[in-house]
């Protein structure tokens, strides 16, 4: 289904440009309308707004591509599309059926990437690492609370309700406030280590 999604679409792109034959650059674009949304071409940026998407987007590039065990970066672009203003594409060399912990913590370094590039250039931290932040943490919330990758907690899962937010779980099992405690500062720690990664490898 998701080959016959890409072939139309790079049918559709094909026809709209007055061509008979589907080239290779027609499902480039294809595939990159169904990945990261379709271009917003009557959204206006001004020249300082591209200035900062573009280090922001050029940090988590080079993150990326400083760091060890991590998906190649496959494309760079400050063109709005669907909600993102702009988007760093990674591309996974073959599939993955597990994940391991330095992986997780690259993951999440490459995400802090462009928050990092924003406070090392501009000297402050702008709105666009919304949905990065968000990944971040659900990625860091994973490792501690459900993969058991805590060495202070040890290897022990706990229980995260639909919202992400600790829980009594299935077993019943509650979290006391001490361990809570815990696992906060544990998610703290993680996001800020890689946070203060980006900024050495940028700085």
């Amino acid at each position: 289904a998701e080959l016959a999604n890409l072939i139309n679409e790079a049918a559709l792109l094909a026809a709209r440009s007055g061509r008979e034959v589907v080239g290779h650059e027609d499902f480039d674009m294809a595939r990159d309308r169904i990945l990261m949304g379709v271009e917003r071409k009557g959204m206006v940026l001004t020249e300082k707004d591209r200035l900062v998407l573009a280090y922001h987007e050029a940090g988590h590039a080079i993150v990326a591509q400083m760091l060890p065990d991590s998906d190649p970066v496959h494309m760079i672009s400050i063109i709005p599309r669907g909600r993102a203003l702009g988007q760093t594409q990674q591309l996974p060399l073959g599939d993955r059926y597990a994940y391991s912990s330095d992986y997780l913590k690259n993951r999440i370094t490459i995400l802090l990437g462009g928050r990092a590039a924003e406070k090392i250039v501009f000297k402050t931290q702008t709105t666009r690492a919304e949905n990065d932040l968000v990944l971040a943490t659900d990625i860091a919330t994973n490792m501690i609370c459900r993969w058991g990758m805590s060495e202070t907690l040890g290897p022990r899962a706990f229980a995260l309700g639909d919202s992400g937010f600790l829980s009594a779980g299935p077993t019943g099992l509650g979290v006391s406030s001490d361990t809570a405690g815990i696992i906060d500062r544990e998610i703290k720690a993680l996001l800020n280590a890689c946070y203060d990664q980006a900024l050495q490898i940028l700085g």
